[in-house]
């Protein structure tokens, strides 16, 4: 099967860099890609802002051909070209359902949630392959109502012909420089060769040791197995359809799990542990250091963040109630692992890191290359002409694109059997 991709909420191209191994780009600024998957057409569009930095950045390392820069619900899923392969990071958001599949209409839900543009592309397309990357909240959201989202995504490729494989992975676990926890989907078709392999395989197998991401990020069995594990059916044998999960759908996903013709199963998990990166290895010693110095008033300002405090709130019904937050550290430890990375990376936040600079003797921010390294892009990846702050935000939006530089042999693997 050849390897042709589309790339929806491409960001500055996460997942194009994991998939093609990039490391570097030339002197045009064109990445240099070691892969050999084609990235036929890619979506970017920020509806905040009125300067498209991401969308630029894209261009700039890849070039402006077979990218779009609209509204992707304003798209006809008709224009997009064939492809095999779908990726994306999309929005975490309200996938409730609100109204019953009719006729020609398909799948309607909310207006405005992306992951509808996903399933539409899907059903227009009929791509094979499926890889999406979300926050790990999506497991469990909405509070009120635990997993009702992710059963309607999950019953929404059913309802595609597709069967899906999920897992949360910590990137610090699997030997990356920062602790973020991202959850990732994998979902085919099940007229696929691929689907094959799991046809009388019991699915606790797929999850420990079968499955793509048991064998790109192994399982400790041993521990697993004594763990929290559910099963549910959310085909159309127990539900009607989406609309009736948006009412009364509740169920415990955990961190792994699959989905195979409507039946779940899922099983918390422990990782196999790899020793980490620590922060110091990917200290940087390229820029101008002096310039992300804090000052004596920021410095104050991070004490007061990081410290324990103890507030009180008003609760919409009036109610009083005490916010308590615990201490931090004044600084990151350069011998850990970063924190997860927020688009307010920089700004003077309690989630911003704070080093000491062993060579200055004094605490400064990450530089944007130290972001960037966080993440696996190339050094300097972002540096074509956005704002600085802006440069720490396309970070704190993107992956770590190792997690999918080590998916991407299974993946290669997985293309070949289709042959």
């Amino acid at each position: 099967m050849e390897k042709i991709v589309v790339e929806l909420f491409a960001g500055v191209g996460g997942f194009r860099v994991g998939l093609n191994h990039i490391t570097h780009f030339d002197d045009n600024g064109r990445a240099i890609e070691e892969g050999n998957w084609n990235f036929t057409w890619a979506n970017q569009w920020e509806p905040s802002t009125k300067v498209q930095h991401a969308f630029d950045c894209y261009c700039t390392r890849f070039g402006q051909e077979n990218h779009s820069n609209i509204d992707i619900s304003k798209v006809d899923k008709r224009i997009i070209p064939d492809h095999n392969l779908l990726v994306g990071g999309f929005p975490c958001q309200d996938y409730s359902v609100a109204r019953s599949l009719s006729g020609e209409r398909g799948i309607e839900g909310k207006k405005g949630v992306l992951f509808w543009d996903i399933a539409e592309t899907l059903r227009t397309k009929h791509t094979p392959f499926v890889l999406l990357e979300n926050v790990d909240r999506l497991l469990k959201s909405p509070s009120k109502q635990r997993g009702r989202d992710f059963g309607i995504m999950l019953r929404t490729f059913h309802d595609l012909d597709y069967n899906v494989e999920w897992r949360v992975i910590n990137a610090a676990d699997y030997g990356f420089a920062q602790r973020r926890r991202r959850v990732y989907i994998f979902a085919w078709k099940r007229n696929t060769n691929y689907n094959n392999n799991f046809i009388d395989m019991h699915l606790r197998d797929i999850i420990f040791y079968n499955g793509i991401f048991a064998q790109a990020f192994p399982v400790n069995v041993e521990k697993s197995l004594e763990l929290k594990s559910y099963n549910t059916n959310i085909g159309e044998h127990e539900y009607k359809d989406t609309v009736v999960m948006t009412e009364h759908f509740h169920q415990s996903f955990e961190n792994a799990g699959v989905m195979i013709n409507g039946y779940v199963f899922t099983n918390k998990i422990e990782p196999e542990l790899e020793p980490f990166t620590p922060l110091r290895n990917i200290l940087d010693t390229t820029s101008h250091l002096e310039d992300f110095l804090l000052d004596e008033n920021q410095i104050q300002k991070f004490q007061e963040l990081r410290g324990a405090k103890k507030r009180e709130r008003i609760a919409p019904d009036g109610s009083i109630y005490y916010y308590s937050e615990g201490s931090m550290s004044p600084y990151d430890s350069l011998d850990l692992p970063g924190r997860t990375m927020l688009t307010s990376e920089s700004s003077i936040n309690r989630s911003t890191h704070i080093i000491m600079d062993e060579e200055l003797h004094a605490l400064r921010f990450i530089t944007p290359i130290e972001a960037e390294r966080m993440q696996g892009f190339p050094d300097d990846w972002t540096n074509t002409g956005m704002p600085i702050n802006r440069r720490y935000f396309m970070m704190g939006n993107a992956l770590v694109t190792g997690i999918v530089s080590r998916l991407e042999p299974f993946l290669s693997q997985i293309f070949e059997d289709e042959d």
